[in-house]
């Protein structure tokens, strides 16, 4: 458990060294790759919707942290390679709605992001099914931006494996500010998911996915207790 706890906390002390959210905005922004930046940072907040089917019952709690990466679009003008996004996520049941509700956020190189939304899980045979919608909040110096997302997904248990797949679609809005000011773009994307959870203890999960869009794809890795 040591070891997993590390890990996750090298990757969000190193997420700040491979990509600049801030920085990079401001010195290299132009109007013809703005719309494919909103889309990134979409999926990149997209990607934080599900690592699983099965949902949380009340009073437990899903709680973890992971690091969402998207391959910069070639339209973009980033000058990453990569754009890296890490997130702090808890999730719980609402026992009178009989939904879960979740909570997510960030925050590193003045890039900060709040958000939530409410889950619906159900079971078909061995199968567990959840969809979701989310709203999200993010802001740095340069832009303010609003995202929505829905999503659904499907896991079954394997001995110690839950592998998982889903879909979902993000929409964003993004507006610039202070010296920027004056520009404006929106989109949606659908996003496909592909990932498996490993338990190498009770309670615990590490999970691994990766995910396509029709303007790039990307990566996403966690850890988490569920209890």
């Amino acid at each position: 458990m040591k070891k997993l706890l590390l890990a996750v906390l090298f990757a969000f002390a190193a997420t700040p060294l491979f990509a600049g959210m801030n920085s990079d905005f401001s010195g290299s922004f132009n109007t013809s790759g703005f719309a494919d930046y909103n889309r990134d940072i979409s999926t990149l907040i997209g990607q934080a919707d599900f690592h699983t089917g099965k949902g949380v019952s009340f009073p437990g709690f899903d709680v973890g942290a992971s690091v969402s990466t998207v391959k910069t679009s070639d339209g973009s003008f980033s000058g990453d390679d990569y754009q890296y996004l890490p997130f702090i996520t808890a999730e719980t049941q609402i026992p009178i709605l009989g939904m879960g509700v979740a909570l997510r956020g960030t925050s590193y190189d003045d890039f900060q992001s709040i958000g939530g939304g409410l889950k619906w899980h159900g079971s078909l045979a061995l199968i567990n099914l959840s969809a979701s919608a989310f709203y999200d909040r993010y802001k740095t110096d340069y832009y303010d931006g609003n995202h929505y997302s829905a999503s659904a997904s499907a896991s079954v248990n394997v001995l110690f494996l839950t592998p998982y797949v889903g879909i979902g679609y993000d929409y964003s809005e993004m507006e610039t500010k202070n010296y920027l000011a004056g520009y404006k773009t929106d989109d949606g994307v659908v996003r496909y998911t592909a990932g498996v959870n490993f338990h190498p203890l009770p309670l615990v999960y590490v999970y691994g996915a990766y995910t396509y869009t029709k303007y790039n794809h990307g990566f996403q890795g966690g850890v988490g207790i569920n209890f």
